[in-house]
Order: C-alpha cells, then structure tokens, then sequence
C-alpha cells in the first residue's frame, strides 16, 4: 500500500513514456505522428483516461484495505505515509548542495559583532556555488587552451559556418515549401500534373481577357513572340503576381492565388508558345528572346566556326621564281 512515487508524478511520466514509444514506432516522415495521423490523437487520448481510471482504482483499493485495518493500524499507516511523502532523499541532496546549519546549531556560528541586535553568521559559501566556480575556472583554462594557444576556430569562421549551413538549409526547404517561391526563384514546370493544374487556373480566371487558347481579345496574344512586360517564366511570374501596366494592365494576382499557383498557370502560358491558335490578336510589345536560348544558340554558333576552320586546308606560301 506504500508509493514512493505520487500518482500526479506518475500519471504523466507514463504517459509522456508511451507518447515517445508511439511517435518512435511510426513512421510519419517529417511530421509527428499525433498530426501525421489524427487517429493517435485519439489512442493517445485513450491512454490517459486509462492512466487515470487506474489510478482512481488504485486509490478505491487503497481505500477499501485501510477500512478493513484496526484503529492503531490505521495509525501507523498514516504516519508512516506521510514520512514517505517528505522525500528523505531529496532532503539530503538539498543539504548537501547547501552545507546549511540547522536553526539549533546557529549559536556555534555567531559571530562576535553585532549591529543593533543584528548578528552575523559565518556560514559556510554553498558547496553548489564552490563547484559551480571551479566549473567556470576548469571550462576557461580549455577555452584558453584550445582557442588561444591552439588556435581553433574563431568566431568569425563559426559564424560564416554556420551561415553557409543555414543557407543550405533554407534551399533545402524551399524545395519542398511550393508557396515560398517568387519571380527569382521560380522554375518553369513540365510535368502533366502542374500544366494540369494551371489551365484550369487560366481558363477560370484569364481566359475571358486572353481567350482559353490562349490567342487574346481584351488583353494581348500569350502565343507569339512578343511581350508587352517581357517573356520568360520569371517576368510572366512577376506579371502575374504583381499586375500589368498601372490604368490599363492587368490586376494583380498575388491576392488570390497562391505562389504555386502562379508558377503553375505561368508555365502553362509559356506552354502555348507557337500553338497558333486561330484568329490570334496582332503581335503587341516587344519581340523577346530567352537569354539562356540566345547564349547556347551563340555556343553552338562558334563551335561551328571553331569546327570548320580546323577543317580548312592549311595555306602554303607559292614563291614565283
């Protein structure tokens, strides 16, 4: 009938303790189980009111026996439950991290002056506080040693470290966050699924303007080579996102859809590149050229050049007599 460990300790403990076996047995990826899988919520809800229905059993058992005992009995069982709750142990830790002088022991420990009746004790410096001190010397004389005398690594470098690990990190999760994307980061998109998704984002909120093939009526051909705002995913991205021309463009998008959004039916635009859809609209803007395709395209042309001179016959010099 005698616990050393209260049910209100012990509830919890047992319950944080099934909580880490579960979230270490299922695999939920990224997420933790209880969100991963709504359905743990409700095993782990289960648990607790198991704990404590166990414990409210325990406790009626308790009850029971200790009306089934004789009135001295009862006695002794109460005092010796109530030393058990002092925590003997927890007693002498704290004296001996403290080394204080019980209240009937101060007299050996007065010292001599006094200040209106005010008298000092000469108690001993906490042996918490002393162990703690020669910490801090112990841990200065290997920082000394390492970074002064060895020369370790500065601050500067941890720093910098750190830093590059951060930015990995953060590449890492953008990868995977779609919404955290902007018209300097953004990729077109190929796959099926994405060009899926922003013809339907297109045909519901841009073709009444550029008509569902894309050819224009109210706003300008998206097919051909020319670009009031610029071509490319990014400046179509940016178009998107943050409108057209003030007073007469397009509005702004970035309210209503989200980033991934954007990329998506911005992808799907640059996909009706050259369909020729019929009765397109007159080309508007300015003819626009896709650096990188300008830049493999000039590559190709001197590895051309390079290729056929070394294919040229060498000159030789014909001296008349």
């Amino acid at each position: 009938m005698k616990n050393s460990v209260p049910a209100w300790l012990r509830v919890p403990v047992l319950f944080f303790v099934i909580f880490g076996l579960m979230e270490y047995f299922i695999d939920s990826g990224e997420k933790p189980a209880f969100i991963a899988y709504p359905i743990t919520q409700f095993f782990l809800l289960m648990v607790l009111l198991l704990l404590i229905a166990i414990e409210m059993i325990l406790k009626s058992v308790e009850n029971v026996m200790f009306h089934t005992l004789s009135e001295e009995a009862q006695q002794k069982y109460l005092k010796a439950r109530k030393s058990s709750r002092e925590w003997a142990w927890g007693k002498r830790i704290y004296q001996k991290l403290t080394a204080s002088k019980p209240i009937a022991e101060e007299g050996e420990i007065i010292l001599d002056h006094d200040y209106d009746g005010i008298r000092e004790l000469d108690n001993r410096l906490p042996p918490w506080w002393i162990y703690l001190f020669y910490g801090t010397i112990i841990f200065a004389g290997i920082y000394l040693v390492r970074f002064h005398i060895f020369g370790d690594y500065t601050q500067k470098e941890e720093f910098e470290q750190e830093m590059a690990e951060a930015r990995i990190a953060v590449e890492e999760y953008k990868k995977t966050a779609k919404d955290l994307i902007d018209a300097n980061s953004v990729v077109l998109m190929t796959e099926v699924s994405d060009l899926e998704a922003g013809k339907s984002i297109f045909t519901t909120n841009c073709a009444v303007c550029h008509k569902p093939d894309g050819g224009g009526s109210i706003g300008p051909n998206l097919t051909d080579d020319y670009w009031i705002l610029g071509g490319g995913i990014s400046n179509v991205f940016h178009t998107i996102s943050e409108g057209g021309r003030d007073g007469k463009g397009m509005v702004s998008w970035k309210s209503t859809l989200k980033p991934s959004e954007i990329a998506q039916v911005a992808s799907y635009v640059i996909s009706l590149h050259d369909s020729n859809p019929p009765d397109a609209k007159a080309p508007e803007g300015d003819l626009y050229t896709d650096p990188n395709t300008a830049s493999e395209a000039s590559e190709t042309i001197s590895e051309v050049e390079i290729s056929g001179t070394e294919m040229l016959p060498e000159s030789t010099n014909v001296s008349e007599e």
